[in-house]
Protein backbone atom coordinates (compact mmCIF):
# COMPACT_ATOMS: atom_id res chain seq x y z
CA UNK A 1 0.00 0.00 0.00
CA UNK A 2 1.69 3.18 -1.14
CA UNK A 3 1.04 6.51 0.47
CA UNK A 4 0.06 9.53 -1.60
CA UNK A 5 2.71 12.28 -1.87
CA UNK A 6 2.52 14.95 0.82
CA UNK A 7 2.76 17.75 -1.72
CA UNK A 8 -0.02 17.30 -4.22
CA UNK A 9 1.65 19.52 -6.80
CA UNK A 10 3.71 17.72 -9.38
CA UNK A 11 7.31 18.84 -9.33
CA UNK A 12 8.59 20.73 -12.34
CA UNK A 13 10.67 18.50 -14.51
CA UNK A 14 14.17 19.88 -14.93
CA UNK A 15 16.32 19.36 -17.95
CA UNK A 16 19.56 17.44 -17.84
CA UNK A 17 21.50 20.64 -18.51
CA UNK A 18 19.86 22.38 -15.54
CA UNK A 19 20.65 19.45 -13.25
CA UNK A 20 24.25 19.35 -14.51
CA UNK A 21 24.62 23.10 -13.91
CA UNK A 22 23.33 22.67 -10.35
CA UNK A 23 25.76 19.82 -9.72
CA UNK A 24 28.63 21.90 -11.07
CA UNK A 25 27.75 24.80 -8.79
CA UNK A 26 27.48 22.48 -5.79
CA UNK A 27 30.87 20.98 -6.66
CA UNK A 28 32.33 24.49 -6.80
CA UNK A 29 30.81 25.23 -3.40
CA UNK A 30 32.36 22.07 -1.92
CA UNK A 31 35.72 22.91 -3.48
CA UNK A 32 35.55 26.43 -2.06
CA UNK A 33 34.73 25.06 1.40
CA UNK A 34 37.67 22.64 1.16
CA UNK A 35 39.96 25.51 0.11
CA UNK A 36 38.79 27.56 3.09
CA UNK A 37 39.47 24.66 5.46
CA UNK A 38 42.94 24.28 3.98
CA UNK A 39 43.63 27.98 4.45
CA UNK A 40 42.52 27.71 8.09
CA UNK A 41 44.96 24.82 8.58
CA UNK A 42 47.76 26.99 7.14
CA UNK A 43 46.78 29.80 9.51
CA UNK A 44 46.71 27.50 12.57
CA UNK A 45 50.11 26.05 11.71
CA UNK A 46 51.61 29.48 11.07
CA UNK A 47 50.27 30.94 14.30
CA UNK A 48 51.63 27.96 16.23
CA UNK A 49 55.07 28.52 14.73
CA UNK A 50 54.93 32.24 15.53
CA UNK A 51 53.84 31.57 19.13
CA UNK A 52 56.58 28.97 19.54
CA UNK A 53 59.09 31.49 18.21
CA UNK A 54 58.06 34.01 20.85
CA UNK A 55 58.19 31.34 23.56
CA UNK A 56 61.73 30.07 23.09
CA UNK A 57 63.58 33.28 24.07
CA UNK A 58 61.15 33.85 26.96
CA UNK A 59 61.84 30.40 28.41
CA UNK A 60 65.60 30.80 28.06
CA UNK A 61 65.48 34.27 29.69
CA UNK A 62 63.45 32.84 32.60
CA UNK A 63 66.06 30.11 33.13
CA UNK A 64 68.88 32.69 32.98
CA UNK A 65 67.15 34.79 35.68
CA UNK A 66 66.93 31.89 38.16
CA UNK A 67 69.81 30.71 40.30
CA UNK A 68 70.02 27.65 38.02
CA UNK A 69 70.74 29.93 35.10
CA UNK A 70 74.08 30.98 36.60
CA UNK A 71 75.31 27.38 36.54
CA UNK A 72 74.09 26.78 33.00
CA UNK A 73 75.68 27.90 29.79
CA UNK A 74 72.51 29.26 28.13
CA UNK A 75 72.09 28.93 24.41
CA UNK A 76 72.92 32.35 23.01
CA UNK A 77 71.22 31.80 19.72
CA UNK A 78 67.78 31.21 21.29
CA UNK A 79 66.65 34.57 19.94
CA UNK A 80 67.77 33.57 16.45
CA UNK A 81 65.91 30.26 16.72
CA UNK A 82 62.82 32.09 17.98
CA UNK A 83 62.97 34.60 15.15
CA UNK A 84 63.42 31.73 12.71
CA UNK A 85 60.17 30.17 13.91
CA UNK A 86 58.39 33.51 13.63
CA UNK A 87 59.74 34.03 10.10
CA UNK A 88 58.76 30.49 9.11
CA UNK A 89 55.27 31.08 10.48
CA UNK A 90 54.97 34.29 8.49
CA UNK A 91 56.24 32.51 5.38
CA UNK A 92 53.68 29.76 5.93
CA UNK A 93 50.92 32.35 6.22
CA UNK A 94 51.99 33.98 2.94
CA UNK A 95 52.30 30.66 1.11
CA UNK A 96 48.92 29.49 2.40
CA UNK A 97 47.26 32.70 1.27
CA UNK A 98 48.89 32.38 -2.16
CA UNK A 99 47.68 28.79 -2.51
CA UNK A 100 44.16 29.77 -1.45
CA UNK A 101 43.95 32.60 -3.98
CA UNK A 102 45.30 30.36 -6.76
CA UNK A 103 42.72 27.70 -6.01
CA UNK A 104 39.87 30.22 -5.90
CA UNK A 105 40.90 31.54 -9.33
CA UNK A 106 40.82 27.98 -10.67
CA UNK A 107 37.34 27.41 -9.25
CA UNK A 108 36.00 30.67 -10.66
CA UNK A 109 37.45 30.09 -14.12
CA UNK A 110 36.22 26.47 -14.31
CA UNK A 111 39.83 25.35 -14.80
CA UNK A 112 40.00 22.00 -13.05
CA UNK A 113 43.46 20.87 -14.02
CA UNK A 114 45.65 19.78 -11.14
CA UNK A 115 48.62 22.02 -10.43
CA UNK A 116 51.16 20.77 -7.93
CA UNK A 117 52.43 23.03 -5.20
CA UNK A 118 55.61 22.96 -3.17
CA UNK A 119 54.51 25.30 -0.36
CA UNK A 120 54.37 22.54 2.26
CA UNK A 121 57.82 21.33 1.25
CA UNK A 122 59.24 24.85 1.68
CA UNK A 123 57.89 25.04 5.23
CA UNK A 124 59.13 21.50 5.97
CA UNK A 125 62.66 22.37 4.82
CA UNK A 126 62.64 25.58 6.88
CA UNK A 127 61.54 23.65 9.99
CA UNK A 128 64.15 20.98 9.32
CA UNK A 129 66.85 23.65 9.18
CA UNK A 130 65.62 25.24 12.43
CA UNK A 131 65.53 21.81 14.09
CA UNK A 132 69.06 21.07 12.92
CA UNK A 133 70.27 24.43 14.23
CA UNK A 134 68.60 23.74 17.59
CA UNK A 135 70.05 20.22 17.73
CA UNK A 136 73.57 21.53 17.12
CA UNK A 137 73.02 24.19 19.79
CA UNK A 138 71.98 21.60 22.38
CA UNK A 139 75.04 19.48 21.57
CA UNK A 140 77.38 22.51 21.86
CA UNK A 141 75.74 23.50 25.16
CA UNK A 142 76.11 19.99 26.59
CA UNK A 143 79.81 19.87 25.59
CA UNK A 144 80.48 23.16 27.42
CA UNK A 145 79.46 21.76 30.83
Amino acid sequence: MSQPPINSETPKQRSTNELAADRTELAKYRSRAAADRTLMAWIRTSLSLIAFGFGIPTIVKAIENTHLGHNLNPVRFSVIVGLSFIATGMLGMALGLREHRRLLKQIQSNCYTYESSNSAEIIAVALLMIGLLSFIGVIIRSLNF
